[in-house]
């Protein structure tokens, strides 16, 4: 027999307590003024399969209940730990002074490539999303402690924001698992 498309009953997913008293790996995104709802919904998405610490969803970036975040969201947003806070500048100064990597995922003159990083495996870290037209602002590459860049080799040099958190969870997760 060739392969048989899983159920969704067969598919084990844990509740949203289970979830919730699950391990999570050391990651937390701060998304900054991302524009879409759609790409806030994914990013929960995204966060939920991969058992993120935590999500920031800062500036004018939409939160739940917004329509188009729980379109795409399915439910996520009740089971990831998300928090809104309006000042990202607060909360990066608020995440360095308990101990956490923050990167800036950006195209930069210094920027580390996506294949050379090597998480700390035991240590909280942060990426920062930007918005979908700017990008990270330059004041917050300058205050965090570093910046990453997934390789591109196109015309574009330009990669969906929620596409972007899906390429980044899944290598830290493979990264911190191995």
């Amino acid at each position: 027999m060739k392969n048989r498309k899983l159920k969704n009953e067969e598919l084990k997913r844990k509740s949203i307590n289970e979830f919730i008293k699950s391990k999570k790996i050391p990651l937390i995104l701060i998304l900054d003024d991302i524009r879409s709802g759609h790409n806030v919904g994914s990013i929960l998405r995204t966060a939920d399969a991969f058992l993120l610490f935590k999500v920031y969803i800062c500036g004018i970036s939409p939160v739940p209940p917004h329509k188009e975040v729980m379109k795409t969201a399915l439910g996520s947003d009740y089971s990831v730990d998300w928090e809104y806070k309006e000042n990202i500048y607060d909360l990066i100064n608020e995440l360095k002074n308990n101990d956490c990597d923050i990167w800036s995922v950006e195209q930069a003159e210094k920027s580390i490539d996506l294949k050379k990083y090597s998480p700390k495996k035991n240590k909280l870290t942060a990426f920062v999303l930007g918005n979908e037209v700017f990008g990270v602002k330059q004041k917050i590459i300058d205050i965090t402690d570093q910046v990453i860049e997934i390789p591109q080799h196109g015309t574009k040099h330009s990669i969906n924001v929620s596409v972007v958190s899906g390429i980044l969870c899944w290598d830290f997760y493979l990264k911190i698992n191995s």
